[in-house]
């Protein structure tokens, strides 16, 4: 008898689909509260009604770029354990139970709660995230054809939760103090734990522990890499080199950028060896055009997560938030992408396919770049604010919101096909790395944002804001003047998969890959 028979089932989809859905909608609640507070606390004055950190923005905002790539980065080592160790289900509820921990150390106020709160939110985030998406999954028998619309389900849960958590967080933290805002975040993770613990039994058969790994699986492992690493002169040397240069970073600058960057030449010294590694001249093209999506990748989300810092930051002490005679509280602002999303998912996706069947590009590169730029052009909104300021003294709600707007609508042209596209570039045995490497510069990019953001201290939020769309339209036309031969690269890589508009995916880290 088949899984889906077996399931008990709901609207015609297994039940413990929607326990899924209310667990990652509490924890999207959680997460999308305490981030959309995050700066804002750390750049309260002390002494202020409601009284933060005191952090200059600059502070601030690398913590934030810290924070926020941890969180990308957590989900390597979360999904290996769950793949070798402990299985997705009990990865999901020990990550939930990190998360509940660390949203509730958040709301007391101490500096050592603090930074204990944060470093067990990214170990929550890393363990839960990557494999929730993989038992939805794991709810449906390969083509069953409710799939697609299952992970539709679950990330309108996604979206749900962010929105709401940016409103009622950001309302909680203005009416109560921002550890108050913290306290929610907890006590909403926690609900979806309770969810989780009493569905249990509707996801009996999905994500257990895993059986003894076969030895032989067809992927590459860390050890083997890591020997070719040591045997290819290029990698090596490449490899060396950077590893000399990042640890004198490491003590004689920054020792956090230092290990960023003994990261990054492992990484550099990886690519290297397996391009080497490649027995064909195809998989050798498709891996250049591959480290270039991974690029886009990085430059897509070190614009885009701007949202959360720096336009976080703009909207609190720039913008005259008063509507009707009632103050926005500025992380309400938070709310807009997400709800856009809700919005705009199912009109963006059916302007592709109308696009498409007219005979027009529609390739994976191309939605990639066309995404970069559309986001990009949503900072001349904010270019436009920041003149306003520059004018008046205050900047309007309304540039805000249309800088959200743009920014959702590049996000649902680039990021629905990003992952997919990777996967079919991927060398068959480097699949689940590259995977690993795809979350790296997902996690890279954010990283980047607040390095970005740290800018705007000394140059000015308008000098950012323009850099940041000359640089997005500049970057985005060149992948589109480069796309002829780009696509030949990939010798048909895509030709050979039918292409499905996938309504899943509208944050990276939240895409299935499995």
């Amino acid at each position: 008898m088949s899984t889906a028979i077996q399931q008990k089932q709901l609207f015609g989809h297994p039940v413990g689909l929607y326990i899924l859905f209310l667990t990652e909608m509490w924890e999207r609640f959680s997460y999308y509260g305490m981030r959309a507070i995050l700066v804002l606390y750390l750049t309260s004055e002390t002494v202020s009604d409601n009284p933060g950190l005191g952090w200059t923005d600059g502070r601030a905002l690398a913590l934030y770029g810290w924070y926020t790539m941890l969180v990308y980065v957590a989900s390597i080592p979360g999904g290996i354990i769950a793949d070798k160790i402990i299985g997705q289900k009990r990865s999901v509820l020990y990550g939930g139970l990190l998360l509940c921990a660390g949203h509730g150390i958040l709301s007391i106020e101490q500096n050592w709660a603090f930074y204990t709160g944060l470093a067990l939110i990214v170990a929550g985030v890393g363990l839960l995230k990557p494999n929730i998406s993989t038992l939805v999954g794991g709810l449906y028998e390969p083509g069953d054809d409710r799939r697609d619309k299952g992970f539709s389900i679950f990330y309108i849960g996604i979206n749900v939760g962010a929105a709401a958590a940016s409103i009622i967080v950001g309302l909680v933290a203005k009416s109560y103090g921002w550890h108050a805002g913290f306290g929610l975040a907890a006590i909403g993770m926690a609900l979806g734990q309770v969810v989780y613990m009493f569905g249990q039994k509707h996801l009996s058969h999905v994500g257990n522990k895993p059986a003894k790994a076969v030895k032989d699986d067809g992927n590459v492992s860390i050890a083997q890499l890591l020997k070719n690493m040591i045997s290819n002169k290029g990698s090596l040397s490449a490899w060396v080199i950077l590893t000399i240069a990042s640890l004198a970073a490491l003590f004689m600058w920054d020792w956090a950028y230092g290990l960023l960057f003994l990261f990054l030449s492992f990484v550099v010294g990886m690519m290297m060896a397996i391009f080497q590694d490649l027995d064909t001249q195809i998989d050798k093209d498709r891996y250049v055009v591959l480290l270039l999506s991974f690029l886009i990748v990085i430059v897509f989300w070190g614009a885009f997560e701007q949202a959360g810092g720096l336009m976080n930051l703009y909207t609190q002490t720039k913008t005259d938030r008063f509507f009707l005679g009632w103050e926005v509280p500025s992380a309400i602002m938070q709310a807009f992408n997400p709800m856009y999303i809700i919005i705009f998912a199912i009109p963006v996706a059916s302007a592709w396919i109308w696009w498409k069947n007219r005979g027009n590009e529609a390739s994976s590169l191309f939605k990639m770049a066309f995404g970069v730029i559309v986001m990009g052009l949503g900072f001349v909104f904010m270019i436009g604010a920041s003149l306003q300021y520059e004018e008046l003294g205050e900047s309007a709600l309304y540039w805000l919101a249309l800088a959200y707007l743009l920014h959702t609508l590049g996000e649902l042209c680039a990021s629905p096909v990003a992952l997919s596209f990777i996967t079919k570039l991927a060398p068959i045995r480097y699949g689940a790395l590259m995977m690993g490497v795809y979350f790296a510069a997902t996690g890279l990019g954010n990283k980047v944002a607040g390095i970005i953001g740290e800018s705007a201290e000394g140059a000015g939020e308008l000098t950012v804001f323009t850099s940041i769309t000359v640089f997005c339209v500049i970057f985005g036309l060149l992948v589109i003047a480069l796309l002829k031969p780009l696509k030949r690269l990939t010798h048909g890589a895509e030709d050979k998969n039918k292409e499905q508009l996938e309504q899943e995916g509208y944050e990276l880290a939240d895409t299935e890959f499995n």
